[in-house]
């Protein structure tokens, strides 16, 4: 202890910690950007697909070649052909254009009814909020696709009574998650100094309440586009939602049904390739959205 050895013995230990988080907070952002940039790229990839593939192939997805049907994937045809000789390519890509059709109508539908319900439910507080919370809870006991197959079998097959099914069905969460997001906004002292300054109930819930929200409703719009594709997809496969002669990623699987159990693989992958990855790119630019509009998983990311 004289000759000062233990005081030099420790004082580096604590700076072990700090370089230990930076180096975990540097590896984490990398992830972040890296998840960022792919699923952005899908997400690209995915919408000039619908947009540029149905004016620029001047081919019929419709077209019937019975001499070349259940073709493997080859040069000619690169996702084969069904059973019936169509390119399964271009039938996919037009099945993603009408399924990312009714996934993003009907997220819309839902996420403008449930912010209104949600936002008109936390504004209004006591018992109108507890009545229109209680109807909440009534609708979500039923599944969404019993209720969906109620809605859609009083119409006839088409793209809006699923895309009507859908937003009727999905609303739910939206106008919980807003209620809550309202109920801690009225909290804030912004709002009581607005209140206190004479600004009626309509003036803080529009001026105050509404764009507070606004973040929270655009994720939960963009995490219900794939659920709600998968909706459709999952009416179109039973056979209630699109006719059967129209594209869409639940019909092509559907179809391929007999063929699947034939030993051709290749009419129900492309098509479930095409539901699955467009939905993940979807989650990844939702959960980069989620870590930026949430302080507590901001601060995570600076570890």
């Amino acid at each position: 202890m004289a000759d000062g050895t233990v005081e030099k013995a420790n004082p580096a230990e604590p700076a072990a910690a700090p370089t230990a988080w930076r180096s975990h907070g540097t590896a984490r952002r990398s992830t972040h950007t890296l998840r960022l940039r792919v699923s952005a790229a899908l997400v690209a990839v995915t919408v000039l697909a619908v947009l540029l593939v149905p004016p620029l192939v001047q081919l019929d997805q419709q077209a019937v070649d019975l001499a070349a049907k259940l073709e493997p994937p080859g040069w000619v045809h690169p996702f084969g052909t069904d059973d019936v000789g169509r390119d399964l390519l271009l039938r996919c890509v037009y099945g993603l254009r009408v399924s990312l059709l009714v996934g993003v109508v009907a997220a819309l539908t839902a996420t403008v009814i449930g912010t209104a319900v949600g936002a008109t439910a936390g504004a209004l507080g006591g018992w109108a909020d507890r009545a229109v919370m209680r109807l909440v809870d009534t609708l979500a006991s039923v599944p969404h696709l019993l209720l969906g197959v109620f809605i859609v079998a009083m119409f006839r097959p088409g793209v809006w009574p699923v895309v009507v099914s859908v937003g009727l069905t999905h609303w739910l969460s939206t106008a919980r998650i807003v209620r809550a997001e309202v109920l801690s906004l009225r909290s804030r002292p912004h709002i009581d100094a607005a209140v206190s300054g004479g600004a009626s109930r309509w003036r803080v819930t529009v001026r105050h309440l509404l764009p507070g929200v606004l973040p929270q409703a655009g994720l939960a719009a963009v995490l219900m586009v794939p659920h709600a594709m998968w909706h459709e997809s999952a009416l179109s496969f039973l056979g209630l939602g699109l006719p059967a002669h129209t594209a869409s990623l639940g019909t092509l699987i559907q179809s391929a049904r007999g063929s699947l159990l034939a030993g051709q693989w290749w009419p129900t992958l492309f098509p479930g390739l095409f539901l699955i990855i467009p939905t993940l790119a979807l989650a990844g630019l939702a959960g980069v959205w989620r870590e930026r509009i949430s302080p507590r998983r901001r601060s995570e990311l600076m570890l």
